[in-house]
């Protein structure tokens, strides 16, 4: 085996250059002229694609629509249309046909699925687990893994001939899911015979790359309190929330090391709970290993009026609703080491409007929240108070305001030509004002994606705005060509030099759109 000659002395690293010109950029990666570093050509690449998509004279023109009869899903350039069964990569200049799995009767369909990015940071033994998959969950109770790229079934897991499963979720998204069941009801025999079904659902949980069992466990209510009607896994987390509004944490490794009676492997034979039968096969399924005989320790616990709680932020803290009448419509902010509520944590847009404000931790991972609503988008930062280590204020980082027309909204005409004020204040999401519908964030162009809506001709009228995360201030506004109904469904996704929007329409049917980029002929090769 030949040594190759260190990158390094074949061209210099990006931090040598002073070029910023984005054509001097673009020709020196033409002529192999780029860091030996991938994150930093990455970086740097992605740094030139927003430059242009900024540009005044650049546009995005509507390439491509495709109609379906079921929900449309996207993610990461690629779009499935019926239940996963169709994939489209919407990566090239107009969206291509990826693979089309074979149909199905609906008791074979799939129910839910996630895709599976390739891990960076290790090599796996097998190459084709080193490529991108996805995790499909079929109504008959399979898990399969399918290449992202062929459909082509790399793995299959059989999960009960009992229990019936129907939603996927992240634990730690890439890492390791979560398969949860249904919730399980008395059947007539049982109550019949008097006999409680104490079993509210079975989770089983998984690591990827390579797929491997990490447990089954049941959420028995004995345990976990006769209230308790649905389970989450998150970061390492077990969040039981209980019809009271009161949501109990548990750490999921403690519950693992404390009560897993047996490593599982699938495709290997196993005994348990009087049963024989390989793991992961027909119809012996994955048997519960997990066995919890009483309570775990509370992590955390806490009641809310509604949304649930949010956990985030740097330091943590969290969000949520206190579960009393007058809190309806504010969003609290508190520390999570002693629940103390932050210096102005409580956040009240005070809305008068149909739709209801929101409010999240902000995806970028810079701690930062960011609370929605119909004419105002506030990006907030959780801050130490000056003096004090312990104590934290919440201080409005940047706001995102929509343009309003103040006299407008309360003098209007009459068909006599007199000027006449209104009695009533208009709603804030009113159709005749410039109302904010969603916001993404681009996280590789590191842009805030906005969908604004006004109307002309009784129709809505869409635009994607794009703001600069750092500061708020706005780049570019992109019009959508497809009107916006608001009593339908839409969904809007920004990637890279990509728009698409989809669309409920009025036959209860579904739409996509997709936009690419386009520069100037002149600026073309």
């Amino acid at each position: 085996m030949c040594a190759l000659p260190s990158p390094r002395a074949q061209r210099p690293p990006a931090c040598t250059r002073t070029s910023k010109n984005s054509c001097a950029l673009l020709a020196s990666r033409y002529n192999g002229s780029c860091s030996n570093d991938f994150g930093r050509l990455l970086a740097s690449n992605l740094k030139i694609l927003r430059n242009i998509i900024l540009k005044d004279d650049t546009e995005f023109i509507k390439v491509w629509s495709k109609t379906s009869k079921s929900l449309i899903s996207y993610e990461s350039g690629r779009i499935y249309f019926d239940n996963y069964r169709c994939c489209y990569s919407s990566l090239l200049p107009e969206p291509e046909l990826l693979y089309e799995l074979p149909r199905t009767p609906k008791t074979e369909k799939i129910e839910d699925a996630l895709l599976c990015q390739c891990p960076l940071e290790n090599v796996l033994p097998n190459a084709s687990e080193q490529k991108s998959c996805l995790l499909t969950l079929t109504a008959n109770n399979w898990l399969y893994l399918l290449s992202a790229d062929t459909g082509e079934t790399l793995q299959r897991v059989y999960l009960s001939s009992r229990f019936k499963f129907r939603s996927l979720g992240w634990d730690s998204s890439q890492e390791t899911f979560y398969v949860k069941s249904v919730q399980c009801k008395q059947t007539a025999l049982e109550r019949q015979a008097g006999v409680d079904n104490n079993i509210l659902m079975r989770v089983a949980a998984f690591q990827v790359f390579p797929l491997q069992l990490v447990g089954m466990l049941e959420i028995n209510k004995k345990v976990f309190g006769k209230t308790a009607v649905d389970v989450l896994l998150s970061q390492g987390v077990l969040a039981v929330s209980h019809s009271s509004k009161l949501v109990r944490l548990y750490s999921f490794e403690y519950i693992v090391n404390e009560f897993r009676t047996e490593e599982l492997i699938l495709g290997q034979q196993c005994e348990l709970n009087n049963a024989r039968g390989i793991v992961g096969d027909a119809p012996y399924g994955v048997p519960v290993n997990i066995c919890i005989y009483e309570c775990p320790p509370v992590l955390f616990e806490m009641t809310y009026f509604e949304n649930g709680v949010q956990i985030g932020g740097h330091p943590w803290h969290y969000i949520y609703t206190p579960n009393h009448k007058r809190h309806r419509g504010t969003h609290h902010v508190c520390s999570i080491t002693d629940g103390a509520l932050a210096k102005n944590g409580v956040q009240d847009m005070k809305c008068d409007s149909l739709e209801v404000d929101w409010i999240f931790f902000h995806p970028d991972d810079s701690g930062r929240i960011i609370h929605a609503g119909p004419s105002t988008i506030n990006i907030l930062k959780i801050m130490a108070e000056t003096g004090c280590d312990w104590k934290y204020e919440i201080i409005t980082d940047f706001s995102i305001t929509a343009a309003r027309d103040s006299n407008a909204s309360q003098v209007i005409v009459t068909s006599s030509g007199r000027t006449v004020k209104r009695r009533f204040q208009m709603l804030d999401d009113d159709p005749a004002q410039e109302t904010f519908r969603m916001v993404k964030y681009e996280d590789e162009l590191d842009l805030l994606a906005v969908v604004d809506i006004t109307h002309a001709e009784d129709e809505g009228q869409a635009r994607l705005r794009l703001h600069d995360n750092k500061t708020g201030a706005l780049m570019k506004r992109v019009p959508l060509e497809e009107p916006w109904d608001v009593t339908y469904s839409h969904e809007v996704y920004f990637d890279r030099d990509t728009i698409i929007h989809t669309v409920q329409e009025k036959n209860n049917s579904f739409c996509c759109h997709v936009y690419k980029m386009k520069r100037p002929a002149s600026d073309q090769p």
